[in-house]
């Protein structure tokens, strides 16, 4: 008999964001999950005991990776943080995919997960705190580049890199 399939959490997270990716955010169920990755249902159970589970873990690894490339430490200036999150907006336009905002409603639908997403951008909203041309102008900028992603979030695809680009011309 063959030995059967084995796959790790972060692999199922790959195979769940290409679900997302291809087919939106209604198709990524535990089910499809297993059929696509190759193991059993189970084997997802194992890793994610449900379907909020998977959507908390796809939700926290996109919010770790986000973080690791803006750098966000106490000493960053307003307007550099604000250029780092545009660009690492403008990098990660797949993973912005607007397939994905069903999925990120499904998140919120959590208490906690909505706390902790409230968490966030209180953090980040505090390192542009200031009364400064270029600290009201970055607090400008990242509330230009949330109002992008919602727009796509509901559908409206705006010409996502000219937008980046005007919003980034905005800051000093």
């Amino acid at each position: 008999m063959g030995r059967k399939p084995t796959i790790s959490r972060e692999g199922l997270l790959d195979v769940a964001t290409e679900i997302l990716r291809n087919d939106g955010a209604r198709a990524l169920t535990i089910d499809a999950l297993a059929k696509a990755a190759g193991i059993s249902k189970g084997g997802v159970q194992y890793s994610f005991s449900s379907k909020d589970d998977l959507i908390r873990a796809l939700v926290s690894r996109w919010t770790e990776q986000i973080d690791a490339l803006l750098e966000l430490d106490q000493q960053t200036d307003p307007v550099a943080l604000v250029r780092r999150y545009i660009h690492t907006m403008r990098a990660s336009e797949n993973a912005m995919d607007s397939k994905m905002a069903g999925l990120l409603i499904a998140f919120y639908q959590d208490h906690q997960n909505l706390l902790d997403t409230r968490a966030w951008y209180i953090s980040v909203l505090a390192k542009l705190e200031g009364d400064s041309p270029g600290a009201r102008a970055a607090r400008i900028a990242f509330l230009a580049v949330e109002g992008l992603l919602m727009l796509r979030a509901v559908g409206v695809e705006p010409p996502w890199n000219q937008r980046l680009d005007e919003i980034e011309a905005s800051l000093p």
